[in-house]
């Protein structure tokens, strides 16, 4: 073999798509902080995409009742059955705290102190979901982890903790059939109420310290076989991008992570998105973007100088 025949990494093979993105279509990214990193990218050159509306959400039960719920035709402001599930904290609020109202399938950036205009936020937000994803194009789904937590009185996963107590909760870790169903459930809707809608999955790079490197590898293992199994079942409607793989197989070196060497550095994340363009978007998107770029660049200038 000739010395620049030599690659010190291994490449992820990546087929392209016979059906690419074009820079015209609309798009929407859901799920773990990496849903987040691409969904600003896809925003950062003006295409027409939503990003986790509902806030950052890591496992496949979440992620699907979101969607679920935001395609409801009878999606309630009230508590009742197949409404939203609100509720108020701290119970008992000390000095210089407020109470305050949240909702389980949503971040807590989502809060508020009135009731109503709460109700009203919210409900617009999976309202806005809904109507996103009946015009998509494309839907990516990243998932973040297969543990979750169950709430003791009623038995409900959740979106999000948002602080309170761990004894409220239980810690759950969902099997790959469970996971399966549940997706399968999102995809029918999907297929249902919008057709044309293409969905990507792509697991998060992102390794859980929490649950130890080995539960966390067991945990993206389940995720794995639960998509691959999608894509077996919905073949002309589900498909899968290699993140994690890119990161893991091919960027196998800590300069990619950032400081907490756990999450991806910007660098893994451009490249990644690198490679999403060359596979996944067609020669008039990648060009899109090329125009696009010094835009790109002046805007996010401009912004380092407000926060400063």
């Amino acid at each position: 073999m000739k010395a620049e025949e030599w690659l010190f990494r291994t490449i992820v093979e990546i087929p392209k798509w016979t059906n690419p993105m074009q820079s015209h279509q609309h798009f929407v990214l859901l799920g773990s902080c990496f849903a987040q990193n691409m969904g600003e990218l896809f925003q950062s050159y003006g295409l027409h995409a939503l990003c986790n509306p509902l806030g950052v959400t890591y496992n496949p039960e979440s992620i699907s009742i979101q969607v679920q719920k935001s395609l409801s035709p009878d999606l309630s402001l009230r508590g009742e059955e197949g409404g939203l599930p609100i509720f108020r904290w701290p119970p008992s609020p000390s000095k210089g705290e407020s109470e305050r109202v949240y909702c389980w399938w949503a971040s807590t950036r989502f809060s508020d102190t009135d009731e109503e205009r709460f109700r009203e936020t919210i409900q617009r937000t999976f309202l806005e979901l809904g109507e996103a994803l009946r015009s998509a194009d494309f839907l990516f789904v990243t998932l973040g982890t297969n543990v979750c937590y169950r709430l003791k009185e009623n038995g409900m996963i959740v979106a999000n903790c948002h602080k309170v107590p761990g004894k409220f909760f239980d810690e759950v870790t969902l099997d790959a059939e469970c996971c399966l169903e549940t997706l399968c459930h999102m995809m029918n809707l999907l297929e249902e109420e919008c057709p044309k809608l293409q969905v990507v999955f792509t697991v998060s790079p992102y390794r859980y310290r929490k649950y130890g490197f080995h539960g966390s590898q067991l945990a993206k293992a389940t995720l794995l076989l639960t998509v691959d199994k999608i894509c077996q079942l919905y073949p002309h409607k589900a498909s899968y991008f290699p993140a994690y793989e890119i990161l893991l197989d091919e960027l196998r070196d800590y300069r990619f992570y950032a400081d907490d060497m756990i999450h991806p550095a910007p660098a893994a994340v451009n490249y990644i998105w690198q490679r999403m363009a060359e596979s996944c978007m067609s020669e008039e998107m990648q060009q899109y973007l090329k125009d696009y770029e010094p835009i790109r660049k002046a805007n996010a200038h401009k912004a380092q100088i407000i926060n400063r």
